[in-house]
């Protein structure tokens, strides 16, 4: 019986429960975990932050593992056959109608009400169902993409959720050659940001944050400028951005952080007519005061919210992956990882990542 990580209900310490084998489906697939990955999202599952989780679940919503067992002849969205033995992945998010006004309509599938995601929004009653576990049960229809031999599953888990999101974030922000952009927040989503801003062709990338060890590995990846945050003097990093940009501010600022205040601080930071970009907010943190004169009209600004990830992004991310993976001598992914825990250590990786100890956290749920 496989062994899995559950959080049976909010402000309660995860706990370790055997399950029963899935029942393989026609279309279904078997994987058991390499490494899946511990995020923000997680530690806001543990205190109950996002609405309409079905507790208790077994969290992890970004995988990577070994094919088991198929249901069948399955194959990817290449048409590529899915056999036993492969090194896969798959989109956690699932269930997507692709037949209501947000799909069709809107085309904002990010949005659409019958959209799940593994390791959040699925129950533990309904079986193996996130990362945080020995084997994880691929429902019949869950987009699934085997790795290309240059990405290994360490690479990949490194990109984690974080990668595609910013990847979905940078799309939105629209930059151009030689642009000034500033990230606000160097958590995986922030550097992720940061580094696809450098690989849009950014004149110069400034990165903000309060923790000194998450800006030296954001300079390990060749951003120019890290500013930490100083609590004596909270303005410091702003006249700083204003400093680096002849007065101007930045083309682009992308928020990271999750902070109210960082918005306001982000719009006063980002030039005369120049693009903000939200994606650090997936929770509901508070509310903060904005001028709309001051602050957005007279600037003549655009702000631009980002939700979630489509296959687009996780399909492109692999192909980024791919592009720039250290086997072609280009960018060290894997190097985004601060450590990896087994299954009975989720507790303290959970409170690592809460308190910013660690850059990113994965769990290798078959190694004790």
């Amino acid at each position: 019986m496989p062994l899995a990580a559950v959080i049976t209900a909010p402000k309660q310490p995860v706990t370790l429960q055997l399950f029963p084998d899935p029942i393989l489906e026609k279309g279904g697939i078997i994987i058991e975990t390499l490494y899946s990955e511990v995020c923000g999202t997680d530690v806001h599952l543990l205190h109950g932050r996002l609405e309409g989780v079905p507790y208790p679940i077994i969290p992890g919503h970004f995988t990577v593992g070994r094919v088991l067992e198929t249901g069948g002849q399955v194959t990817d969205v290449n048409g590529k056959l899915i056999q036993p033995g492969a090194i896969a992945t798959f989109l956690d998010v699932h269930e997507t109608c692709y037949n209501c006004w947000y799909c069709l309509v809107a085309k904002a599938s990010t949005r659409c009400p019958q959209r799940k995601v593994y390791g959040v929004t699925y129950s533990a009653k309904e079986g193996l169902l996130g990362g945080w576990s020995q084997v994880v049960y691929l429902k019949p229809g869950v987009k699934v993409l085997t790795l290309p031999e240059e990405v290994s599953p360490k690479q990949f888990i490194a990109g984690g959720c974080a990668l595609p999101t910013a990847l979905h974030a940078v799309d939105r922000a629209q930059i151009q050659i030689g642009d000034v952009v500033v990230v606000q927040g160097c958590g995986p989503v922030g550097l992720s940001a940061a580094i696809l801003a450098l690989l849009s062709g950014a004149g110069k990338v400034i990165v903000i944050d309060k923790f000194a060890s998450r800006l030296a590995v954001a300079k390990s990846f060749g951003i120019d400028e890290t500013l930490a945050i100083n609590t004596d003097d909270p303005q410091q990093h702003l006249e700083r951005v204003l400093e680096l940009t002849q007065g101007h501010g930045a083309d682009v600022t992308i928020e990271a952080t999750g902070v109210p205040i960082a918005v306001k601080e982000g719009l006063q930071m980002t030039r005369n007519g120049g693009r903000y970009v939200i994606v650090g907010h997936y929770t509901n943190t508070g509310e903060i005061l904005i001028n709309p004169h001051l602050e957005i009209n007279l600037k003549h600004i655009d702000i631009r919210g980002t939700w979630g990830i489509d296959f687009s992004h996780f399909y492109r991310m692999i192909e980024l992956l791919k592009r720039h993976s250290i086997s072609r001598k280009n960018i060290a992914w894997e190097n985004l990882i601060s450590r990896s825990y087994t299954l009975e250590e989720i507790n303290q990786a959970l409170l690592d990542v809460e308190q910013g100890s660690v850059l990113k956290a994965v769990i290798q749920p078959n190694i004790s």
